[in-house]
């Protein structure tokens, strides 16, 4: 396995929640009533598997890799994959905000949930898109395979510290329980197999 491949499943996974996190918003504009543990549940796993997992496995480990290896930063697809990390983190802040407003009663901040939460949705999968089209197949014909294996162990070593054991296995069941549950708003594919490695 590739340091791609693991990345590439991850996305899976996000793009699975996107589905849900969109069909949540159909919900919320038809003003049917969306439990506060779905919205919570969904914040922590764009926060945690997305980016406090995901990105800082490509913004510590991956993107300085490419970077080595003559990947262009600036002016190129890392400093544009890096803006973009920045750019979900604000759309994941304004969603938050907005759930508070929902919690107290403003009758405004359900649209702006849901413009951020589109906003965010559009981001991420033209994001994993380039990534998965162009950066990765890029980076993957310049670092060597020793240093793809030592990106795995890094990989691994993050996982530990900064989410823990067993919180990837809650995601999953996060995924699969919000996957049923607003499954009939849309056709989607669940994610199949463990993001993580």
């Amino acid at each position: 396995m590739k340091p791609s491949d693991q990345l590439r499943a991850e996305h899976d996974a996000i793009l699975t929640m996107l589905g849900v996190l969109d069909r949540i918003c159909l919900r919320l504009e038809r003003r049917e009533p969306v439990p506060q543990e779905h919205l919570t549940g969904l914040m922590e796993f764009f926060q945690v598997f997305a980016d406090r997992c995901h990105h800082a496995k490509e913004e510590e480990f991956l993107f300085p890799a490419y970077e080595q290896a003559g990947v262009p930063r600036d002016h190129g697809p890392i400093g544009c994959m890096l803006a973009e990390h920045q750019q979900g983190r604000q759309e994941i802040a304004r969603m938050k905000q907005a759930i508070e407003g929902m919690t107290a009663g403003q009758r405004e901040a359900v649209a702006v949930f849901v413009a951020a939460a589109r906003g965010y949705r559009e981001l991420l999968e033209a994001h994993i898109e380039k990534e998965n089209q162009v950066l990765f197949p890029m980076g993957d014909r310049l670092v060597t395979p020793d240093r793809q294996e030592t990106l795995l162990k890094e990989f691994d070593q993050l996982e530990e510290t900064r989410i823990g054991a067993g919180k990837h296995e809650a995601f999953h069941r996060l995924i699969e329980t919000l996957e049923a549950t607003y499954s009939s708003e849309s056709s989607c594919t669940a994610c199949g197999g463990c993001c993580c490695g």
